[in-house]
Protein backbone atom coordinates (compact mmCIF):
# COMPACT_ATOMS: atom_id res chain seq x y z
CA UNK A 1 0.00 0.00 0.00
CA UNK A 2 1.26 3.64 -0.89
CA UNK A 3 1.92 5.58 2.29
CA UNK A 4 -0.42 7.85 3.42
CA UNK A 5 0.37 11.50 4.39
CA UNK A 6 -1.21 14.52 5.97
CA UNK A 7 -0.48 17.42 4.43
CA UNK A 8 -1.53 21.03 6.99
CA UNK A 9 -1.96 24.00 4.54
CA UNK A 10 -2.04 21.79 1.29
CA UNK A 11 -3.77 24.52 -0.13
CA UNK A 12 -0.61 27.33 0.16
CA UNK A 13 1.92 28.14 -2.01
CA UNK A 14 4.59 25.33 -1.10
CA UNK A 15 2.16 23.23 0.40
CA UNK A 16 0.26 22.66 -2.97
CA UNK A 17 3.59 21.84 -4.59
CA UNK A 18 4.48 19.36 -2.35
CA UNK A 19 1.30 17.62 -2.49
CA UNK A 20 1.41 17.71 -6.80
CA UNK A 21 5.19 15.95 -5.83
CA UNK A 22 3.58 13.61 -3.88
CA UNK A 23 0.62 12.39 -5.88
CA UNK A 24 3.56 11.88 -8.86
CA UNK A 25 5.17 9.55 -6.79
CA UNK A 26 2.39 7.81 -5.44
CA UNK A 27 1.91 8.87 -2.39
CA UNK A 28 -1.97 9.31 -1.26
CA UNK A 29 -2.16 12.44 0.21
CA UNK A 30 -4.98 13.92 2.39
CA UNK A 31 -4.63 17.70 2.65
CA UNK A 32 -6.45 19.76 5.16
CA UNK A 33 -6.52 23.91 5.34
CA UNK A 34 -8.48 26.36 6.48
CA UNK A 35 -8.34 28.61 3.56
CA UNK A 36 -7.31 31.68 5.28
CA UNK A 37 -4.76 32.85 3.30
CA UNK A 38 -5.47 29.96 0.33
CA UNK A 39 -8.07 29.09 -2.46
CA UNK A 40 -9.54 25.18 -2.78
CA UNK A 41 -9.28 25.85 -6.26
CA UNK A 42 -5.19 25.05 -6.06
CA UNK A 43 -6.46 21.98 -4.61
CA UNK A 44 -8.23 20.93 -7.75
CA UNK A 45 -5.77 21.96 -9.99
CA UNK A 46 -3.44 19.92 -8.14
CA UNK A 47 -5.36 17.08 -8.90
CA UNK A 48 -5.96 17.93 -12.61
CA UNK A 49 -2.11 18.18 -12.91
CA UNK A 50 -1.87 15.19 -11.27
CA UNK A 51 -3.87 13.25 -13.79
CA UNK A 52 -4.60 9.64 -12.63
CA UNK A 53 -2.75 10.23 -9.55
CA UNK A 54 -5.16 13.00 -8.73
CA UNK A 55 -7.34 10.27 -7.32
CA UNK A 56 -5.23 9.56 -4.68
CA UNK A 57 -6.19 12.71 -3.28
CA UNK A 58 -8.54 14.07 -0.74
CA UNK A 59 -9.34 17.79 0.56
CA UNK A 60 -10.72 19.07 4.26
CA UNK A 61 -11.53 22.51 5.04
CA UNK A 62 -10.55 22.52 8.77
CA UNK A 63 -8.58 24.59 11.20
CA UNK A 64 -5.99 22.88 13.16
CA UNK A 65 -6.83 24.63 16.55
CA UNK A 66 -9.79 22.20 16.12
CA UNK A 67 -9.24 19.43 17.89
CA UNK A 68 -12.50 17.51 17.88
CA UNK A 69 -12.31 17.99 14.10
CA UNK A 70 -8.79 16.17 13.65
CA UNK A 71 -9.22 13.82 15.84
CA UNK A 72 -11.91 12.67 13.58
CA UNK A 73 -9.88 12.85 10.76
CA UNK A 74 -7.20 10.65 12.09
CA UNK A 75 -9.83 8.03 13.73
CA UNK A 76 -11.23 8.02 10.03
CA UNK A 77 -7.24 7.40 8.57
CA UNK A 78 -4.46 5.98 9.00
CA UNK A 79 -1.71 8.73 8.24
CA UNK A 80 2.01 7.11 7.61
CA UNK A 81 3.63 10.75 8.49
CA UNK A 82 2.62 14.56 8.35
CA UNK A 83 3.84 17.62 6.70
CA UNK A 84 3.17 20.81 8.19
CA UNK A 85 3.09 23.75 6.67
CA UNK A 86 -0.50 25.05 7.91
CA UNK A 87 0.37 29.46 9.28
CA UNK A 88 0.26 32.25 8.75
CA UNK A 89 3.28 33.66 7.80
CA UNK A 90 3.70 37.76 7.21
CA UNK A 91 6.43 38.99 8.82
CA UNK A 92 4.90 42.41 8.62
CA UNK A 93 1.36 41.68 9.96
CA UNK A 94 3.09 39.71 12.87
CA UNK A 95 4.79 42.42 14.06
CA UNK A 96 0.89 43.70 13.82
CA UNK A 97 -1.27 40.74 15.14
CA UNK A 98 1.08 38.82 17.35
CA UNK A 99 -1.71 37.15 19.57
CA UNK A 100 -3.04 36.14 15.64
CA UNK A 101 0.59 34.54 15.21
CA UNK A 102 0.70 32.71 18.28
CA UNK A 103 -2.59 31.41 18.34
CA UNK A 104 -3.03 30.60 14.79
CA UNK A 105 0.91 29.25 14.25
CA UNK A 106 1.92 27.59 18.19
CA UNK A 107 -1.67 26.57 19.25
CA UNK A 108 -2.70 25.05 15.87
CA UNK A 109 0.39 23.13 15.97
CA UNK A 110 -0.04 21.62 19.82
CA UNK A 111 -2.99 20.53 18.59
CA UNK A 112 -1.59 18.57 15.73
CA UNK A 113 0.84 16.93 17.90
CA UNK A 114 -1.24 16.29 20.79
CA UNK A 115 -3.35 14.57 18.02
CA UNK A 116 -0.84 12.43 16.36
CA UNK A 117 0.35 11.06 19.38
CA UNK A 118 -2.93 10.02 20.41
CA UNK A 119 -2.87 7.75 17.06
CA UNK A 120 0.59 6.90 17.57
CA UNK A 121 1.44 8.65 13.99
CA UNK A 122 5.08 10.11 14.95
CA UNK A 123 6.33 10.95 12.02
CA UNK A 124 6.31 15.07 11.07
CA UNK A 125 8.14 17.21 8.59
CA UNK A 126 7.88 20.64 9.77
CA UNK A 127 7.60 23.71 7.47
CA UNK A 128 10.30 26.14 9.79
CA UNK A 129 12.30 29.35 7.95
CA UNK A 130 15.73 31.03 7.75
CA UNK A 131 13.75 34.02 9.72
CA UNK A 132 15.31 31.23 12.86
CA UNK A 133 18.49 33.34 12.04
CA UNK A 134 17.54 36.79 12.60
CA UNK A 135 20.38 39.04 11.10
CA UNK A 136 22.93 36.43 10.70
CA UNK A 137 26.33 37.64 12.05
CA UNK A 138 27.88 35.91 9.60
CA UNK A 139 26.70 34.30 6.10
CA UNK A 140 26.31 31.75 4.65
CA UNK A 141 23.86 30.27 7.84
CA UNK A 142 24.36 27.03 8.68
CA UNK A 143 22.23 24.74 10.72
CA UNK A 144 24.44 25.46 13.65
CA UNK A 145 24.01 29.16 13.41
CA UNK A 146 22.85 31.37 16.44
CA UNK A 147 19.09 31.15 16.29
CA UNK A 148 17.27 34.65 16.79
CA UNK A 149 14.13 35.45 15.72
CA UNK A 150 13.24 39.50 14.97
CA UNK A 151 9.54 39.56 14.69
CA UNK A 152 6.34 37.12 15.92
CA UNK A 153 6.56 35.21 12.81
CA UNK A 154 9.94 34.20 13.10
CA UNK A 155 9.05 33.42 16.85
CA UNK A 156 6.46 31.19 16.44
CA UNK A 157 8.83 29.10 14.12
CA UNK A 158 11.45 29.21 16.74
CA UNK A 159 8.95 27.89 19.61
CA UNK A 160 7.59 25.40 17.02
CA UNK A 161 11.24 23.87 16.86
CA UNK A 162 11.92 24.37 20.48
CA UNK A 163 8.28 22.32 20.94
CA UNK A 164 9.75 19.37 18.73
CA UNK A 165 12.90 18.34 20.26
CA UNK A 166 11.00 18.63 23.51
CA UNK A 167 8.43 16.38 22.06
CA UNK A 168 11.18 13.95 20.42
CA UNK A 169 13.13 14.15 23.87
CA UNK A 170 10.39 13.34 25.74
CA UNK A 171 9.56 10.48 23.73
CA UNK A 172 12.26 8.91 21.44
CA UNK A 173 9.50 7.72 18.70
CA UNK A 174 8.98 10.60 17.03
CA UNK A 175 10.98 11.30 14.12
CA UNK A 176 11.10 14.85 13.26
CA UNK A 177 12.39 16.69 10.20
CA UNK A 178 12.41 20.82 10.51
CA UNK A 179 13.62 22.37 7.18
CA UNK A 180 14.48 26.05 6.88
CA UNK A 181 13.17 27.60 3.89
CA UNK A 182 15.16 30.31 2.65
CA UNK A 183 13.44 32.63 -0.19
CA UNK A 184 10.83 30.24 -2.16
CA UNK A 185 9.98 31.62 -5.76
CA UNK A 186 9.02 30.63 -8.97
CA UNK A 187 6.02 28.19 -9.85
CA UNK A 188 4.94 24.56 -11.54
CA UNK A 189 6.85 24.77 -14.95
CA UNK A 190 2.80 24.14 -16.20
CA UNK A 191 1.66 27.85 -14.82
CA UNK A 192 -1.16 25.66 -13.01
CA UNK A 193 -0.68 26.88 -9.84
CA UNK A 194 1.67 29.22 -7.80
CA UNK A 195 1.87 31.75 -5.47
CA UNK A 196 -1.23 33.75 -4.75
CA UNK A 197 -1.02 36.27 -1.63
CA UNK A 198 -4.35 37.61 -0.27
CA UNK A 199 -4.01 41.24 0.22
CA UNK A 200 -0.73 43.09 -0.12
CA UNK A 201 2.45 40.75 -1.13
CA UNK A 202 5.09 40.43 1.71
CA UNK A 203 7.45 38.86 -0.85
CA UNK A 204 9.74 40.01 -3.72
CA UNK A 205 8.79 38.29 -6.40
CA UNK A 206 4.43 38.38 -6.22
CA UNK A 207 5.08 42.14 -5.79
CA UNK A 208 7.46 42.33 -9.27
CA UNK A 209 4.82 39.94 -10.53
CA UNK A 210 2.12 42.32 -10.03
CA UNK A 211 3.79 45.24 -11.24
CA UNK A 212 4.15 43.15 -14.64
CA UNK A 213 0.77 42.29 -15.30
CA UNK A 214 0.02 45.82 -14.65
CA UNK A 215 -1.87 45.29 -11.11
CA UNK A 216 1.11 47.98 -9.89
CA UNK A 217 2.59 50.48 -10.59
CA UNK A 218 5.90 50.29 -9.80
CA UNK A 219 8.17 48.12 -7.30
CA UNK A 220 9.37 49.76 -3.87
CA UNK A 221 12.81 48.46 -3.63
CA UNK A 222 13.45 49.32 0.61
CA UNK A 223 17.39 49.98 1.11
CA UNK A 224 19.86 50.92 -1.06
CA UNK A 225 22.24 51.60 0.89
CA UNK A 226 23.72 48.28 2.07
CA UNK A 227 27.47 46.88 1.56
CA UNK A 228 26.41 44.56 -1.16
CA UNK A 229 27.17 44.60 -5.22
CA UNK A 230 24.37 47.22 -5.43
CA UNK A 231 23.73 48.05 -2.67
CA UNK A 232 19.80 46.02 -2.33
CA UNK A 233 19.54 43.37 -0.10
CA UNK A 234 20.95 39.83 -0.87
CA UNK A 235 18.80 36.74 -0.18
CA UNK A 236 18.57 33.14 -1.43
CA UNK A 237 16.06 32.44 -3.80
CA UNK A 238 15.12 28.92 -4.34
CA UNK A 239 12.43 27.52 -7.04
CA UNK A 240 9.38 26.21 -5.25
CA UNK A 241 9.58 22.76 -7.48
CA UNK A 242 13.13 22.11 -5.67
CA UNK A 243 11.60 22.69 -2.45
CA UNK A 244 8.70 20.65 -2.88
CA UNK A 245 11.40 17.81 -3.65
CA UNK A 246 13.00 18.58 -0.74
CA UNK A 247 9.77 17.60 1.44
CA UNK A 248 10.21 14.00 -0.24
CA UNK A 249 13.82 13.74 0.22
CA UNK A 250 13.14 14.68 3.84
CA UNK A 251 9.85 11.78 4.23
CA UNK A 252 12.31 9.24 2.64
CA UNK A 253 14.98 9.99 5.68
CA UNK A 254 12.10 9.69 8.08
CA UNK A 255 12.25 6.23 7.14
CA UNK A 256 15.44 5.38 8.95
CA UNK A 257 16.19 4.26 12.05
CA UNK A 258 17.51 6.86 13.98
CA UNK A 259 16.63 10.40 13.06
CA UNK A 260 15.65 12.35 16.02
CA UNK A 261 14.73 15.76 15.28
CA UNK A 262 16.90 17.23 12.88
CA UNK A 263 17.36 20.58 11.14
CA UNK A 264 18.12 21.00 7.32
CA UNK A 265 18.37 24.01 5.31
CA UNK A 266 16.98 24.45 2.28
CA UNK A 267 18.28 27.16 0.03
CA UNK A 268 20.86 27.57 -2.95
CA UNK A 269 23.18 28.42 -1.53
CA UNK A 270 23.54 31.66 -3.95
CA UNK A 271 22.75 34.95 -2.76
CA UNK A 272 20.51 37.01 -5.45
CA UNK A 273 20.60 40.71 -4.54
CA UNK A 274 17.09 42.56 -5.59
CA UNK A 275 18.03 44.30 -8.48
CA UNK A 276 19.74 41.18 -10.07
CA UNK A 277 16.31 39.48 -9.28
CA UNK A 278 14.21 42.41 -10.93
CA UNK A 279 17.03 42.02 -14.17
CA UNK A 280 16.30 38.48 -14.75
CA UNK A 281 12.28 38.93 -14.49
CA UNK A 282 12.38 41.69 -16.91
CA UNK A 283 14.43 38.97 -19.64
CA UNK A 284 11.91 36.41 -18.47
CA UNK A 285 8.86 38.47 -18.87
CA UNK A 286 10.05 40.96 -21.36
CA UNK A 287 8.64 43.72 -19.32
CA UNK A 288 9.83 46.88 -17.60
CA UNK A 289 9.37 47.37 -14.00
CA UNK A 290 9.20 50.45 -13.00
CA UNK A 291 11.67 50.99 -9.44
CA UNK A 292 10.72 53.37 -6.32
CA UNK A 293 13.69 53.30 -4.33
CA UNK A 294 13.28 53.58 -0.68
CA UNK A 295 14.90 53.67 2.48
CA UNK A 296 15.89 50.22 4.56
CA UNK A 297 12.71 48.48 6.57
CA UNK A 298 13.17 48.12 9.94
CA UNK A 299 13.94 44.02 10.43
CA UNK A 300 15.05 43.76 7.11
CA UNK A 301 18.82 41.77 6.98
CA UNK A 302 21.50 42.83 4.91
CA UNK A 303 22.29 39.28 3.42
CA UNK A 304 21.03 36.22 4.19
CA UNK A 305 21.41 32.50 2.40
CA UNK A 306 21.90 29.17 2.95
CA UNK A 307 24.92 26.87 3.50
CA UNK A 308 23.48 23.49 1.98
CA UNK A 309 25.97 21.07 2.58
CA UNK A 310 24.17 19.15 5.00
CA UNK A 311 20.45 18.28 3.09
CA UNK A 312 22.95 17.55 0.18
CA UNK A 313 24.76 15.16 2.21
CA UNK A 314 22.12 13.36 4.44
CA UNK A 315 19.02 13.74 2.62
CA UNK A 316 20.56 13.22 -1.28
CA UNK A 317 18.88 16.40 -2.13
CA UNK A 318 19.96 19.28 -4.24
CA UNK A 319 18.05 22.34 -5.74
CA UNK A 320 18.38 21.94 -9.73
CA UNK A 321 16.88 24.97 -10.99
CA UNK A 322 18.69 28.72 -11.32
CA UNK A 323 17.35 32.73 -11.07
CA UNK A 324 16.46 32.12 -15.16
CA UNK A 325 13.97 29.06 -14.14
CA UNK A 326 12.94 30.50 -10.84
CA UNK A 327 11.55 34.00 -13.20
CA UNK A 328 10.28 32.09 -16.17
CA UNK A 329 8.42 29.96 -14.18
CA UNK A 330 6.73 33.06 -11.98
CA UNK A 331 6.55 34.85 -15.26
CA UNK A 332 4.58 31.98 -17.04
CA UNK A 333 2.12 31.60 -13.76
CA UNK A 334 1.67 35.23 -13.82
CA UNK A 335 0.98 36.21 -17.40
CA UNK A 336 -1.96 32.89 -17.33
CA UNK A 337 -3.41 33.94 -14.15
CA UNK A 338 -2.39 37.63 -13.61
CA UNK A 339 -5.04 37.34 -10.57
CA UNK A 340 -3.96 34.66 -8.75
CA UNK A 341 -7.12 31.87 -8.74
CA UNK A 342 -9.24 34.65 -8.54
CA UNK A 343 -10.35 37.31 -10.43
CA UNK A 344 -10.13 41.01 -10.62
CA UNK A 345 -13.51 41.66 -8.91
CA UNK A 346 -13.28 39.06 -6.27
CA UNK A 347 -9.48 40.40 -5.62
CA UNK A 348 -9.30 42.04 -2.12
Amino acid sequence: MAPTILVTGGAGYIGSHTVLQLLLRDFRVVVVDNLYNSSETSVQRVKELATQSGRNLSFHKLDLRDGPALEKLFLSTRFDAVIHFAGLKAVGESVQKPLLYFDNNINGTISLLKVMANHGCKKLVFSSSATVYGWPEKVPCTEESPLVATSPYGRTKLVIEEMCRDQYCADPEWKIILLRYFNPVGAHPSGYIGEDPHGIPNNLMPFVQQVAVGRRSALTVYGTDYSTNDGTGVRDYIHVVDLADGHIAALHKLDESSIGCREYNLGTGKGTSVLEMVKAFEKASGKKIPLVMSGRRPGDAEMVYAAIEKAARELKWKPKYGIEEMCRDQWNWASKNPYGYGSPRNNH
